[in-house]
C-alpha cells in the first residue's frame, strides 16, 4: 500500500475528519508556538492523494494525532530510523569522535545472555556462544537500566594511528567519564598504562597521556607511525575519560587478502 493510503487509512481507522485534524494541529502549533505543526485540511487531502512527503513537523503531528510512532511514520516514506546505527558503523571516518548509542523503540527486544555457564572458566579465553547457557529475548527498555545507553563510547578513526598496533583503526572503546585525573604512577607493561580519550580543538584523540607543566603530551604506541604531540592543557584539550573497554576488528578483510602470499604453481 502507498504511503499516501496508509496514512488515509491511519485516519479513518480513528474514525476523524480531515477538518478535524487540522483543528487538533492548529492547538498542537500554538503549544509548540511554531506554525510549521499546522496541518491544513487542504493539504493534508493533498498528502491522502498524492506522492508528496511532509516535512518532519508534519510528521510529528500526525504522530501524536493519530498516536502512531514517529519512526513508523517515517518508514512509510522509506526512512528506517533503527537503521541509522549500523550505518554509522559502517561510514567510517578519518579522525576520531564520539559515537552515541542510540535506541529508537523501547519496546523491541534484543537478544541478549541471560545466564553464563558456571562450567566455563572466565579467565581463559573461549566462544562467547559456548559461556552463555541460554539466550533469551530481552526488553531494550530494560538493558537502558543498565546505562547501556548513556555509556560514552568513542570510535578511532580509520585514519588514526596513534595507537597502533595495540589499538587499530576503526575501534570502538568504552570510555569512563568519571576518571579524567592522568595517572603519574608506573606501570607494568603497555597494557596497564592507562589510555585516554582527549577533546581537541579540532576534534579527538585517543593515546597514553603525560602532564609536564601546562602541557599535555599526546603519547603514541612506539610502533606507530605517529609523533608525540604536545597541547596547551585546559584551553586547546580536555580529558574526557579513560578507556576501560576496547571492541575491535583484529584482521582485515581487505588487508588480508591484499596481504596473502600469491599461490605457487603446481609442479608436474
Amino acid at each position: 500500500m502507498a504511503s499516501a493510503e496508509q496514512l488515509k487509512e491511519l485516519r479513518s481507522r480513528l474514525g476523524i475528519t480531515t477538518r478535524e485534524v487540522a483543528e487538533l494541529s492548529e492547538r498542537l502549533a500554538q503549544e509548540e508556538g511554531n506554525d510549521e505543526f499546522y496541518i491544513s485540511n487542504a493539504w493534508l487531502t493533498q498528502i491522502e492523494n498524492s506522492d508528496s512527503v511532509p516535512s518532519i513537523h508534519k510528521i510529528y503531528s500526525l504522530s501524536v494525532i493519530y498516536h502512531v510512532k514517529f519512526a513508523d511514520l517515517l518508514r512509510l516514506f522509506g526512512v528506517h530510523v533503527e537503521s541509522i546505527a549500523k550505518r554509522q558503523m559502517t561510514m567510517a571516518l578519518p579522525q576520531s569522535h564520539l559515537t552515541p548509542v542510540e535506541t529508537f523503540d523501547d519496546s523491541k527486544s534484543v537478544t541478549f545472555p541471560v545466564r553464563f555457564d558456571r562450567g566455563f572458566d572466565m579467565e581463559k579465553t573461549n566462544l562467547v556462544s559456548r559461556m552463555v547457557e541460554i539466550w533469551g529475548e530481552v526488553p531494550v527498555a530494560l538493558i537502558q537500566h543498565l546505562d547501556v545507553r548513556h555509556s560514552l563510547y568513542g570510535y578511532i578513526g580509520a585514519e588514526d594511528f596513534t595507537l597502533h598496533p595495540m589499538l587499530r583503526p576503526g575501534s570502538f572503546v568504552q570510555i569512563d567519564q568519571t576518571n579524567r585525573k592522568i595517572q603519574a604512577s608506573k606501570w607494568r607493561s603497555e597494557y596497564d598504562r592507562p589510555i585516554y580519550f582527549i577533546e581537541l580543538r579540532g576534534g579527538y584523540a585517543c593515546s597514553w597521556c603525560e602532564l609536564q607543566g601546562n602541557q599535555l603530551l599526546l603519547v603514541p604506541h612506539p610502533l606507530s607511525p605517529c609523533r608525540i604531540r604536545a597541547v596547551n592543557y585546559g584551553s586547546d584539550a580536555e580529558i574526557v575519560g579513560q578507556v576501560t573497554g576496547v571492541a575491535m576488528r583484529i584482521v582485515d578483510v581487505a588487508e588480508r587478502a591484499s596481504d596473502a602470499p600469491a599461490r605457487l604453481p603446481r609442479q608436474s
